[in-house]
């Protein structure tokens, strides 16, 4: 079986964190044989595959952005469960499937326990950190910057010393309401990555307040005016002010007062009783995979 997952330019904490996660959870049990494919964690289900090999969905999400929706329903494709509700529809699924992302699983392996809160975070989307001055920004506001293409085990113990995790990555806040550290979501810069967030938090019964992140950089705000109404309109009074003030710097400087004002904000959390039973039923999957899969 072969521990399948994206793999960009750069690391991706949510998308990394399958070869750290599975390896533990399923000891020996992948070997790159590519007639059976897993799909774990991230925004990977599609056609792209090929149709002879097996594959296996448990946990993974459907995104229009990315794929084109498979027919799920053959033998080629076993789903144990999907992200959330809003894939399991995309997919012709019942709704039951949506038990929720499967980065849940970090629960089983008691990673909570290290948990130090001592600083207020903030991890940006990966795309975000090369286009962005969010290091600066970051040290302006007296707020720590978690870098999502940093490994997995120093990611995980960075969320883990949060107060509260502002978080524009979606494994981010998977992972802090996971692991029970607080967050605040804001918006993604590049807005197209929002529609999968409300998939994961439909699995968990969470509403929350969508804020606004302001651009740290001229070409995340190059980005913001094109994707966010919202900004664009900011952009198009701003374009009226003499040019010194529109310098990366004064972007930055404004950037950072905005993640200080979000730091105060009330943090979110899934009920402990909803948590709880994504992990219970998620297990409970794990064993049947085993049960099915293991030689």
């Amino acid at each position: 079986m072969k521990l399948e997952y994206f793999k960009g330019e750069h690391s991706n904490f949510g998308d990394e964190l399958n070869t750290w996660l599975w390896p533990q959870l399923l000891p020996a049990f992948f070997d790159d044989d590519p007639s059976v494919l897993f799909l774990g964690i991230g925004s990977i289900i599609g056609t792209q595959y090929e149709a002879e090999a097996k594959k296996i969905v448990f946990g993974t999400g459907y995104s229009s952005t990315y794929h084109q929706a498979p027919n799920v329903h053959g033998g080629d494709w076993d789903v144990f469960f999907v992200r959330g509700p809003r894939t399991a529809r995309a997919l012709g699924l019942p709704e039951s499937f949506g038990v929720g992302d499967a980065a849940i699983l970090l629960r089983a392996l008691d990673v909570q326990s290290r948990r130090e809160p001592r600083y207020v975070g903030f991890m940006p989307h990966w795309e975000s950190v090369p286009r962005g001055n969010w290091q600066t920004a970051c040290e302006l506001a007296g707020i720590r910057l978690i870098d999502p293409r940093a490994p997995v085990e120093r990611v995980l113990t960075e969320i883990l010393g949060c107060n509260v995790l502002i978080t524009e990555a979606m494994h981010g806040a998977i992972v802090a309401d996971a692991l029970r550290v607080p967050w605040v979501p804001v918006l993604p810069i590049d807005s197209m990555h929002w529609e999968k967030w409300l998939d994961w938090a439909d699995a968990l019964c969470l509403q929350f307040t969508r804020h606004r992140l302001l651009p740290s950089s001229p070409s995340e705000a190059s980005i913001a005016t094109i994707r966010q109404p919202f900004l664009s309109s900011i952009a198009a009074g701003l374009s009226r002010w003499p040019v010194s003030a529109l310098t990366g710097k004064a972007l930055t400087y404004a950037a950072a007062h905005r993640l200080s004002v979000l730091a105060n904000r009330d943090p979110c959390l899934s009920a402990d009783k909803r948590i709880e039973s994504a992990t219970a039923q998620m297990q409970e999957k794990l064993s049947q995979l085993e049960t099915r899969y293991r030689q």
